[in-house]
């Protein structure tokens, strides 16, 4: 990755912004939403900072107090880069290339704004709401995890892209607890873009991804950061709890 993804708390923070003009004013925008308190270059206190207009004096000397900067339109001169955003409050999704093309990060929040119903907030609110009737339903971390991922996946009980998903009508039904599940994934290549849309979702969830020698790294990459890789001749004989996955190339 060539930025590591991170979402920001600002609010009250003192954040610099410098510049006029429209991009000035769409930056202050996106900062007072976010609950900023927007402060000039001289602020010695503040250690985040916006060049609006990419002026590469102020950003040097900026950097040089150790404040991180975003120069506007110089993806160069970027400590980090303000993404396209999609906002389901507290739901949040960040879509960023590096500064390569905003216009591209544009038209993809436009395509997922579509997709995206607007009660998915809710459910959000939902889930932290009944964080404890989780664990007591699923005291382990992994069983709670798989369940959860089993119902929010498309056609369950919480799918969020489903009609008026229900947190406390799915829990009232007494989901299943304590399973264990193996999952096959028999790649065609090692590309992962001919992953099915199925074997993708399941080593997104996986807790765990027991796999042969020969399964490319790009593979293993779209499990879980959190998730055991574990190399092996073939599938567990004994499952823990949780969703275990076992993954072969096509060679094998």
């Amino acid at each position: 990755m060539h930025s590591l993804p991170v979402f920001l708390r600002l609010e009250g923070r003192a954040v610099i912004l410098t510049g006029e003009g429209e991009a000035a004013d769409a930056k202050r925008r996106l900062l007072e939403r976010a609950g900023a308190r927007i402060v000039g270059e001289d602020d010695a206190g503040a250690r985040v900072a916006i060049v609006s207009d990419g002026d590469a004096a102020v950003v040097a000397r900026l950097r040089a107090r150790g404040v991180l900067v975003n120069a506007t339109d110089k993806p160069d001169l970027c400590d980090f880069t303000l993404p396209a955003i999609v906002d389901r409050d507290p739901v949040l999704i960040a879509i960023g290339t590096g500064g390569a093309s905003a216009g591209l990060a544009a038209a993809l929040r436009q395509r997922i704004e579509a997709l995206l119903p607007s009660g998915l907030g809710d459910l959000a609110r939902a889930l932290f709401a009944a964080r404890g009737r989780l664990r007591d339903l699923w005291p382990d971390a992994g069983a709670r995890r798989q369940a959860i991922g089993k119902a929010l996946a498309p056609g369950g009980a919480i799918d969020p892209m489903g009609f008026d998903p229900d947190v406390d009508v799915w829990l009232a039904e007494g989901p299943e607890t304590g399973n264990s599940e193996l999952y096959l994934v028999r790649l065609t290549s090692a590309d992962p873009d001919d992953l099915t849309m199925r074997d993708a979702r399941m080593l997104a969830l996986a807790d765990r991804v027991y796999h042969d020698g020969s399964v490319a790294p790009s593979i293993l990459e779209r499990a879980r950061a959190d998730a055991e890789r574990i190399a092996a001749d073939g599938p567990p004989e004994r499952l823990e709890t949780g969703l275990s996955l076992w993954v072969s190339s096509a060679a094998r």
